[in-house]
């Protein structure tokens, strides 16, 4: 490369060089990470980059080409493509050529995570992954953090086989801090469905290949902190930890807009644990109505503060309301799709339980928090979040749905508590088990019903007769036996036309339009939010086999 290209080069990708591992975090508690030197890693190749994503970050010019040119490749290399020197290594007392040494240190942080025999923290944490520093432009902070660098002392087959394990070691699976890359190409892909349908979401900024499925994992969110970072100093009892921490996540969400009001003094608490709790309510309800499966537990782990989505290892996104599906784990199932709800309030009680720990300094029971006022408000966040999701899907627009709730609440609810009943139908098979768990079907896709039945309404006036109505939302995976018309079902048929019916002639009224124009303005609608085309797990899956059964064979 010529000098003039290679300065050319430097200053285009500058801003990847703030990536050195330094962190404001690594100036609180020195107890909340594990530093590590690292080197370059050879044999890379970059297979995915996110160029919107680098262009929002400032790591390239907004007016870059989405082309890998030699230059952008080799800086991506560089900076993401490394490996950290862990303990196994400094035991064997293994060294590198100075060229290859990274000059920063990166840190795997420490936090709960439930796989672990100690359930306070102490030998949890980042197993195979270090943050790679911090990014910011445009008034935007972001975190950038890599899967894939080498084994840590935090991961559980440290904790569980009490000693180090060499990256790599074939001999253990997940302790061997490597990655995959079909699992790293399939998180590219459902996060970026995920951000396009407003569903927050760490993202994937960039995969190396390495070969043999293995893989470097480049995340990046605007704050990749989790719960289980704060509830580790909370099993602690480390109140000068999780006063720092809580302080230094307070002063980065400033940034955001929403978080504009937020006061300065002590009240700031209260303001933070209202903002939590807001989160997590319309977390649990946006699941339920995405039909989105992320384990969510006591530990926190498996979420972000804000109730991101970030590692989708076990993260499953169904067609239908398989409500009854668990990931298999190994050793321990997951909660379940409906269980997600309990798991996320009892992660706001917990916050409760550390916000009062900051106040008053003395760490109580978390049963003194079981009926706190904030947990009512958990509650009737939930239910305006399950009765405006719906209104949204059954297409409503944002300004009719404000509406709708407003005059019509108890119209509402009955038309959830109805359409729930269709929608967690269950298949007579009962349990079965497949590749990653178990699960239960279910045996009526109420977005074909969504999407089909206002443009029922609109041609024909009268209400479908039983059999119609559910040839419109039996699934594939329904049986005959499952499709029986008991009187009560028939019942619930009824009643589901009558109340879908009344909420559009409400609409209507309130807007003072046709029933006919209101119809039209929904189909359009439901046929953009209810399509038949819905990317599930399974679908990912398929996808990303093919693309390397294609990259094989290129």
């Amino acid at each position: 490369m010529s000098q003039r290209k290679l300065k050319l080069s430097q200053s285009l990708y500058s801003k990847f060089d703030e990536l050195d591992g330094s962190h404001p975090i690594k100036s609180l508690s020195p107890h909340g990470f594990v530093d590590y030197p690292a080197r370059l890693r050879k044999g890379g190749r970059v297979s995915y980059f996110n160029y919107q994503l680098a262009k929002e970050m400032g790591l390239i010019p907004e007016k870059h080409q989405e082309v890998l040119d030699s230059e952008l490749e080799q800086q991506i290399l560089n900076t993401f493509g490394i490996q950290i020197i862990n303990e196994f290594d400094q035991m064997k007392n293994r060294s590198w050529p100075k060229h290859e040494m990274k000059a920063g240190s990166y840190m795997a942080t420490r936090y709960l995570q439930l796989q672990h025999e100690d359930k306070k923290g102490r030998t949890s944490g980042d197993g195979r992954s270090i943050w790679n520093g911090q990014i910011k432009h445009k008034g935007k902070t972001w975190d950038i953090s890599s899967g894939g660098t080498g084994a840590t002392c935090l991961s559980p087959a440290t904790s569980k086989y009490n000693k180090f394990f060499e990256t790599g070691d074939p001999s253990i699976s997940y302790g061997c801090g490597y990655a995959e890359l079909d699992e790293g190409i399939a998180t590219a892909m459902l996060s970026g469905i995920f951000k396009i349908n407003n569903i927050k979401t760490e993202e994937t900024l960039a995969i190396i290949d390495f070969g043999n499925n293995i893989s470097i994992n480049v995340r990046a969110y605007q704050n990749l902190l989790r719960p289980s970072h704060f509830f580790r100093y909370l099993k602690l009892e480390n109140l000068e930890g999780l006063r720092e921490l809580t302080d230094y996540y307070i002063e980065r969400q400033s940034e955001i807009k929403e978080w504009g009001s937020c006061p300065s003094s002590k009240r700031k608490y209260d303001f933070f644990i209202r903002k939590i709790t807001e989160h997590f309510a319309k977390l649990a309800a946006r699941l339920e109505d995405e039909y989105i499966f992320c384990w969510l537990d006591w530990d926190g782990d498996n979420i972000l503060m804000d109730g991101g989505i970030i590692d989708y290892g076990s993260v499953r996104q169904f067609g239908l309301c398989h409500y009854e599906y668990r990931y298999d784990d190994d050793e321990r199932f997951s909660t379940n799709l409906m269980e997600q709800k309990a798991k996320a309030k009892y992660m706001v009680q917990s916050f409760i339980q550390c916000i009062d720990f900051l106040q008053t300094e003395t760490k109580k029971s978390i049963q003194n928090f079981t009926n706190h006022e904030l947990l009512d408000l958990f509650e009737q966040i939930y239910e305006q979040e399950k009765n405006r999701g719906i209104l949204y899907h059954i297409g409503l627009s944002e300004g009719r749905i404000e509406q709708v709730l407003k005059r019509e609440p108890r119209l509402v609810e009955d038309f959830r508590r109805c359409f729930s009943y269709f929608e967690k139908a269950k298949s007579s098979k009962g349990i079965v088990k497949i590749p990653d768990g178990v699960t239960c079907d279910a045996i009526f896709c109420m977005r074909d019903l969504l999407r089909e039945y206002p443009q029922v309404m609109l041609v024909d006036k009268e209400k479908l007769c039983a059999e119609d109505f559910l040839e419109i939302i039996r699934s594939e995976l329904a049986s005959e036996e499952d499709l029986q018309l008991s009187p009560y079902r028939k019942q619930k048929i009824k009643e589901f036309q009558e109340l879908y019916h009344r909420i559009i002639e409400r609409t209507a009224s309130l807007f003072q339009v046709s029933i006919e124009d209101c119809l039209q303005d929904i189909i359009c609608r439901s046929n953009r939010i209810n399509k038949s085309a819905r990317v599930t797990g399974d679908a990912v899956t398929f996808m990303v086999e093919q693309i390397l059964k294609r990259k094989k064979n290129y």
